[in-house]
């Protein structure tokens, strides 16, 4: 076939997988998967955004066709292959709007640049095994929970491994399952979930240990946790997510306990963020949906179903709330992240 026929049936190859794409979209049409679509709403609580599931959606202009043209074509000459979610469980994002997510068999940390449409992964130190729980401070540095290590690692704005926290001598750990983690931007002050140990352990910047919250074999008392595996830094309080107490402990931001919210069921896979209202979010993986409760503990509403769809999830996970009005949630099995609107909040702003 010459050069002429090629061009000829790589495009209508291209033209074909455009019009299934339009015409398997149902009612979530395209123009409503973009960035300042008009057609976005999904409730009066949060609207969609946009989703995200590999390095070809920080690429400006049509995500569908870009996507098309590297299937037909295959990625140009130097560049890297495309970065794609495969298990993804953490989210964050940072002061610059990056986002960070973990992503547990791809063994990796994703960081999606939109605002630069730059798509890179964090690298060094021990090759992350069980990425998990993941955090930023002010100064951009990112902080990765790996139970598999049974270490936090640590990674500069730029991306460069730095060290690790409470690594001992040899290949021992001070931690023995670090799982959810969260930084107070005021204190600098670092909280990690110690699961096994039943315990939340308080740092200082430097890694030095301030406090050890709970007690080892774990317990059902104020203060007290039984597998906690999830933390979120507000104000002056921490959540966090006591699991097998089917609980959300409110302490300060020295660990005294102050309030709790009973639960009934959850499962230790939950996501929990917290947004400039105080309002508390917990995910739901096996329901695909979330919950949402003000700050005495009253649901709000709950949000999403089991699907594919903008709004729908499929063992959702991590969440996280930047700025107290861009909701980022982690949909695991659909091998993607939804980002929405937080049309309540009081903070102004656009998600990116």
């Amino acid at each position: 076939m010459g050069s002429t026929g090629s061009m000829q049936f790589s495009q209508a190859i291209v033209f074909a997988i455009l019009l299934v794409a339009a015409r398997t979209s149902g009612s979530a049409p395209t123009d409503a998967l973009r960035p300042g679509a008009d057609e976005r709403e999904t409730s009066r609580h949060l609207s969609f955004v946009r989703e995200f599931s590999s390095s070809q959606d920080v690429k400006p202009g049509h995500p569908v066709l870009n996507r098309t043209l590297d299937i037909v074509a295959g990625p140009k000459d130097g560049e890297p292959a495309t970065g794609v979610l495969l298990e993804p469980y953490g989210v964050t994002t940072d002061s610059t709007h990056r986002v960070f997510v973990t992503d547990s068999k791809a063994g990796a940390v994703h960081v999606f640049d939109f605002l630069h449409a730059k798509y890179s992964i964090l690298r060094g130190g021990d090759h992350p095994l069980s990425p998990a729980g993941i955090a930023a401070d002010r100064q951009g540095n990112v902080y990765v929970s790996d139970s598999s290590l049974q270490t936090v690692l640590v990674y500069d704005s730029k991306g460069k491994f730095v060290r690790y926290l409470k690594k001992l001598k040899g290949h021992e750990s001070f931690f023995d399952a670090p799982q959810g983690l969260a930084v107070d931007a005021a204190t600098g002050h670092i909280y990690v979930c110690d699961t096994d140990r039943h315990m939340v352990i308080m740092l200082d910047r430097k890694g030095h240990v301030l406090a050890q919250l709970g007690k080892r074999g774990g317990g059902v008392g104020p203060g007290e946790f039984r597998f906690p595996t999830q933390v979120v830094a507000a104000g002056d309080e921490i959540a966090v997510l006591d699991s097998q107490n089917a609980r959300i402990q409110i302490l300060d931001a020295r660990g005294n306990f102050r309030k709790e919210i009973m639960l009934g069921e959850v499962t230790k896979h939950a996501g929990l963020a917290m947004d400039n209202d105080r309002n508390i979010y917990l995910s739901d993986p096996f329901l695909s949906h979330l919950r949402v409760f003000d700050h005495d503990g009253k649901l709000l509403y709950e949000f999403g179903e089991q699907g594919i769809k903008p709004g729908q999830f499929n063992g959702i996970s991590g969440i996280w709330v930047e700025s107290g009005h861009c909701l980022f949630a982690v949909d695991t099995q659909n091998k993607r992240v939804q980002v929405f609107q937080v049309n309540a909040s009081r903070s102004t702003g656009e998600c990116p």
